[in-house]
């Protein structure tokens, strides 16, 4: 586990290099980096012999942010994602708004931000040709140029949608947590996780070109990875695998309450050292399974 997120008593220690970017930034002379608003999505199933298993994917160590990092597949928002023309079934975006403490556009551009990348990231599209449909296995020639229309934003997710004749499926996502990136990062994400069933008939793939590899894997199992330092995660990734490694079956994951919570660790100089302080609450994710 790279020391950019090292367990330590009174926090998470930072790389020597990020603390003069620290000092600069509680002194005030350095603003914090905009945060880009972003939505991701824990794709979950069922496994006849594992129970709960969380689709993750490792970032790829050339990206500029969290390189080699595992995560759910996500992104930033596209400016074209709140085309209010695209059909769509199930809570609307005033309800999600609600839900996430945003406008209704804002919530609009996160549902489909994140219908969007789970699809561009892992082949899992959350629509239908009805609003009680949803689509069957999405591999294959044709599927895969669209996906590739939506990478490089030659086409708009309406566009993809309209012209497949599909409705977006809001019903099949939950709201799951909120998670803003500390101020002294040089790049920042203003986050909404999700929560969401695989479709029957559909299958995760390996096709991210940000990811060099994926795995399906048991929330207990990759929290504990993540805390022992074998696979390098962030801490509100830690954090919402230890949530979910509470509950014993999809169906119980999409029933339950959440009251969403906005994080955002912060960064102190601690006896010479830089460390990134975790909201109140986080810290218990960080303990030994």
């Amino acid at each position: 586990m790279p020391d950019h997120y090292r367990t330590a008593m009174n926090g998470l220690k930072l790389p020597a290099e990020l603390r003069t970017r620290v000092e600069d930034v509680l002194a005030g002379r350095a603003e914090p980096a905009p945060a880009r608003h972003a939505a991701t999505v824990v794709v979950l199933r069922d496994h006849a012999e594992h129970g709960l298993q969380a689709f993750m994917l490792r970032r790829v160590r050339s990206m500029t942010f969290a390189p080699g990092a595992y995560v759910f597949p996500g992104g930033a928002v596209d400016s074209r994602d709140g085309e209010a023309a695209l059909a769509w079934s199930g809570p609307s975006p005033a309800e999600w708004g609600a839900a996430f403490n945003a406008d209704e556009t804002l919530a609009r551009e996160l549902v489909c931000a994140a219908v969007r990348e789970t699809f561009e990231e892992s082949l899992v599209l959350l629509a239908g040709p009805t609003g009680s449909s949803v689509v069957g296995d999405t591999r294959g020639d044709d599927w895969e140029a669209d996906r590739r229309a939506l990478l490089d934003r030659s086409q708009s997710f309406g566009e993809f949608l309209d012209r497949r004749g599909l409705v977006l499926r809001s019903d099949l996502l939950r709201p799951w947590t909120h998670w803003v990136t500390p101020a002294v990062e040089p790049k920042r994400y203003d986050t909404r996780f999700f929560v969401a069933a695989i479709p029957e008939g559909q299958r995760a793939g390996d096709v991210s070109t940000e990811a060099d590899q994926v795995a399906w894997v048991r929330p207990a199992e990759a929290a504990e990875r993540g805390r022992r330092g074998d696979w390098f995660m962030l801490p509100p990734t830690v954090a919402t695998l230890s949530e979910l490694a509470a509950f014993e079956t999809v169906a119980d994951v999409l029933a339950a309450p959440r009251e969403i919570i906005v994080y955002e660790p912060t960064a102190e100089i601690i006896d010479g050292e830089a460390y990134l302080v975790l909201p109140e609450g986080i810290e218990q994710h960080y303990a030994p399974g």
